[in-house]
């Protein structure tokens, strides 16, 4: 089975995004800022998963790990009260 090596903070691993993990995505191409955005929904599994995205811009996308440099951070999770 073929996995995407993802990077995320804390070093690389092969790791699934998850609804509301950030997702940042380098540019390919010299002067071209990094696309910065948020998982909304994690469609497919294995091999084939892919997620909707809404970038910084406002502007959703269905976003196939493919190549690049890829880093997902994962959304911080809320302290349990006592």
């Amino acid at each position: 089975m073929l996995f995407n090596t993802i990077e995320i903070q804390g070093g690389p691993t092969m790791v699934e995004g998850k609804v509301g993990d950030r997702v940042v995505l380098e540019s390919q191409r010299t002067g071209q800022a990094a696309r910065e955005g948020e998982i909304l929904e994690v469609l497919g599994v294995g091999e084939g998963v892919h997620y909707r995205v809404r970038w910084e811009d406002g502007h959703e996308s269905t976003f196939f790990l493919r190549g690049g440099s890829i880093t997902i951070i994962r959304k911080a999770k809320k302290g349990r009260e006592h």
